[in-house]
């Protein structure tokens, strides 16, 4: 029987497993080796201590109603992208609502959690904490680890020849990065083009004298602001979209978002993806086609060597005088306190039972929170394994894992076949939807949308056609809130509220009854589509295509 819980790291995915608990009358401590919460999202301006944190001017991919915890909106005047501070507060708002941080004994690293001599009959760990300087040992029924994916910087240095035998200049991972001071006036080489790669480029290139990008392979760029003006994921995370995915062919789909992604711009003429291309990444940034477009950035190729001041590339051609080197290459996760017969059953996310559980263990004591890539927001899907796993841990009969050889052989399935490289990590993401569903079916608290068609038709037609907003997963089964029926109703005006600063008169408003109508007029197609969910379907990609 689980009853003392220990939780390590009080970041998104900490606090959502200290709230998780409580709900469960579990009991949780949470182990926080800093003095505050926030995890990666609490920016410092030092990057000692090997504590990772986003860089000062960061704002967030996804928006506030796609990213918030399932029964705790944002506040209504919070701008739809948030600022890293604003959502530090946010978390800070959600922790003391519901009385988190009392569970938390900051300033306090876990050294080491190892399995008791009789795990195999109790499921206990033993874990070894350090508070300025004095250890203490512990004993738990029950683990949850919610360090995340972003632990240690990735740097390749083996990949690029002569960067540090030959380069006389400076060279650094996007972790060390905090403000564009440091690069002001300089010839500054950015290597990668995710979403850190894109945005230093484009911040860095309003200082330093020269600013080269290097991509490897083709990457698509779409903005935070789609169609209308309204936030690009509660436009294109839908159901319905979900729905289409499945139901069309896979070469038809990949067609309609290349053609979506070229609307903006062409990105064949700006050498940044070809819609032949079947290795791509899509990421997320509105300047950077203009500074390609005016010249503060040139794209280049993969580097293929350093010289004393240059980079040679593979199309054969060099950039003088380069002053500093900049990695955005990504991060590799590890678990250095977890004992290693434990830490070698799993080598990357899709070793664990549904990302969560090794399923060798005999106990199934030990949950990884938050160790997921997804097309939407991590922050959901990892509020959503944080509620499975302790309904699982509090043992109640309607919420129970597999044997196994069942957990096994449902992971040798859908493992794929690549090397753990977090530059391919794009290929590893799997549908928000598809995943946080799969979830929520095991937890019992996926929305039923046909049977809500037949008793509450607005809020039916509101989960398929509107976005996939967290909400929905609080309607029904344990842990159901009462206010998510008016959160979803009511999504669009807290995403339009911090917007009315200036209110102008449009007649046009009224295009939104049309939308309306054209909805009602589908419940057929609604109905035919969750029919066909009786079949079954992929809930897992091995290269899930970020949704439109």
């Amino acid at each position: 029987m689980v009853r003392r819980v220990a939780v390590i790291g009080a970041g998104v995915g900490g606090l959502a497993s200290i709230k998780c608990c409580l709900d469960e009358g579990l009991e949780p401590t949470c182990f926080e080796r800093s003095e505050d919460i926030g995890g990666l999202w609490r920016y410092t301006d030092s990057t000692d201590g090997g504590r990772v944190s986003v860089y000062c001017s960061v704002i967030t991919n996804t928006s506030k109603e796609m990213s918030c915890f399932s029964d705790f909106p944002c506040p209504e005047d919070f701008p739809s992208f948030l600022p890293h501070g604003l959502l530090l507060e946010y978390f800070r708002m959600y922790a003391r609502h519901f009385d988190l941080l009392r569970h938390i004994r900051f300033k306090t690293t876990a050294l080491s959690v190892t399995r008791r001599l009789d795990f195999p009959t109790s499921g206990q760990w033993e874990v070894v904490t350090e508070t300025s300087g004095v250890q203490e040992l512990h004993i738990f029924d029950a683990v949850m680890v919610c360090t995340g994916h972003y632990q240690e910087p990735y740097l390749p240095l083996a990949s690029f020849p002569g960067i540090d035998t030959r380069f006389k200049g400076q060279y650094l991972h996007s972790r060390e990065y905090r403000d564009v001071e440091a690069f002001r006036g300089k010839r500054v080489l950015v290597v990668g083009i995710g979403n850190t790669g894109g945005d230093l480029s484009v911040e860095l290139s309003r200082v330093a004298a020269k600013v080269f990008l290097s991509a490897k392979s083709s990457t698509w760029v779409f903005s935070r602001v789609s169609d209308h003006g309204f936030p690009f994921d509660m436009i294109s995370t839908t159901r319905f979209n979900h729905f289409l995915d499945w139901l069309l062919p896979s070469a038809l789909t990949r067609k309609i978002r290349f053609r979506k992604f070229n609307s903006w711009f062409n990105h064949a003429n700006y050498g940044l993806a070809s819609t032949k291309s079947s290795n791509f990444k899509v990421i997320i940034n509105e300047e950077l086609p203009f500074c390609l477009l005016s010249g503060t950035i040139v794209l280049k190729p993969k580097v293929k060597e350093f010289t004393e001041s240059s980079a040679v590339f593979e199309d054969g051609t060099t950039e003088e005088n380069i002053d500093v080197v900049l990695f955005a290459t990504g991060y590799i996760f590890s678990f250095p306190f977890l004992e290693e017969s434990v830490r070698s059953l799993f080598d990357d996310n899709r070793s664990l039972y549904k990302c969560i559980f090794p399923p060798q263990l005999e106990k199934p004591t030990l949950a990884i929170i938050g160790l997921v890539q997804l097309t939407g927001s991590v922050m959901v899907g990892t509020e959503m394994q944080a509620r499975w796993v302790t309904g699982i841990f509090a043992g109640g009969s309607w919420n129970k894992l597999p044997p196994t050889s069942r957990m096994m052989a449902d992971v040798s399935k859908k493992k794929p076949p690549v090397k753990r490289n977090p530059s391919e990590r794009e290929n590893l993401k799997m549908s928000f939807i598809s995943y946080t569903d799969e979830i929520a079916s095991c937890a019992g608290v996926k929305p039923n949308v046909l049977k809500l068609l037949l008793t509450d038709p607005r809020l039916a037609l509101a989960i398929f056609f509107g976005p996939c907003t967290p909400y929905q997963y609080r309607l029904v089964g344990r842990g159901k809130w009462s206010g998510a029926r008016d959160a979803i109703l009511t999504q669009w005006q807290r995403t339009l509220k911090p917007l009315r600063t200036r209110v102008v008169d449009d007649s046009s408003g009224s295009s939104s009854g049309w939308r309306w109508m054209c909805i009602l007029a589908l419940p057929v197609a609604l109905t035919a589509g969750f029919l066909l969910s009786k079949y079954p379907q992929p809930g897992w990609n091995l290269r899930a295509r970020p949704q439109l």
